[in-house]
């Protein structure tokens, strides 16, 4: 005979309040989140924890954080989650678009989409804009949307898989001033001397973070992101500063300003999309297979190591 096995029938609802409280370290914010009052968040977290037999959360002086048995759980909490909503949706036979959220604006991941979902028939998109990588990938956990787009790099939390879908090169944006302005490409070293410009702090821009340490760019100024205008007008004004842009992406018609393509190496822009590793949507699917037919199609994942610089 078997042993007896004795299961647990989870409440979704006490789940959902456990894993925003977790995301956001917060009662306050996770209760604003659900639309419920701070108490009654807290009950729904106690009856979980009586339901499991053990405390998830503790809610000391130091604020909020996850026990052991709260690491464990968040991750299967998640796919719950996830799954709960597929269930009610399969059984509702919802046909609804697939909501892909983006983000990196500045260099218009909007174009790249744009071209894919053109190809794709019978794909109907619903379109968000995410603030970063840690937004959409909340935003995925908690069923919120389908599928993101944009630059992927760690940490990403569990619960998430992605897929390289581009590898597009950049070009350097200088002042039509700057003493490299008039040469016909730019060897990224060539750099070192100039200040790079960054439309927010570098901790929120990877790729850019990784350029100025790989190439031993030093000197740094940040400003706020607002928009290619004012990135170019910004670029334009200061000859002795740089950016980078992917090649692709055009830039408004600013006067005084100027593209150089980077070689030896090329840095390449890494563009992924992100969905939850439970699964999602039938939609889902067809997207991912037109993105790699266009990347195959238009030679997008082509690498040499020996060229190009992959952060």
């Amino acid at each position: 005979m078997s042993p007896m096995v004795w299961a647990v029938d989870l409440d979704l609802a006490q789940v959902r309040a456990f894993v925003l409280t977790a995301e956001e370290l917060h009662f306050g914010r996770a209760a604003a989140e659900l639309s419920i009052s701070q108490q009654a968040l807290s009950k729904r977290i106690a009856a979980l924890e009586a339901r499991l037999g053990m405390r998830l959360l503790d809610r000391g002086g130091q604020g909020v954080r996850l026990t052991e048995a709260g690491r464990r759980l968040l991750a299967p909490a998640r796919q719950a989650l996830a799954a709960g909503d597929l269930a009610v949706a399969a059984v509702r036979d919802e046909r609804r678009p697939l909501r892909v959220d983006v983000w990196g604006h500045l260099y218009a991941p909007m174009r790249t989409l744009a071209r894919v979902a053109a190809r794709a028939e019978g794909l109907e998109l619903e379109l968000g804009h995410g603030r970063d990588l840690p937004f959409v990938a909340a935003a995925l956990l908690r069923g919120e949307t389908d599928i993101g787009f944009g630059r992927v790099h760690p940490p990403l939390p569990e619960g998430l898989t992605h897929r390289l879908v581009r590898l597009e090169p950049v070009d350097a944006v200088v002042s039509a001033d700057h003493s490299l302005a008039a040469e016909p490409a730019l060897r990224p070293a060539q750099l070192r001397t100039s200040v790079l410009w960054t439309p927010g702090p570098l901790d929120r821009l990877d790729f850019l973070g990784r350029f100025a340490d790989h190439f031993g760019v030093t000197r740094r100024e940040q400003g706020p992101n607002l928009g290619l205008d004012h990135f170019a007008g910004r670029i334009a004004a200061d000859p002795g500063c740089f950016s980078l842009l992917p090649a692709d992406c055009p830039l408004p018609d600013v006067p005084g300003v100027r593209t150089i393509p980077l070689v030896d190496p090329t840095p390449l822009y890494a563009w992924s999309l992100l969905w939850r590793s439970s699964g999602g949507p039938p939609p889902a699917g067809l997207l991912v297979g037109a993105f790699l037919e266009e990347a195959g199609r238009s030679r997008w994942l082509e690498y040499d190591p020996r060229r190009d610089w992959l952060p």
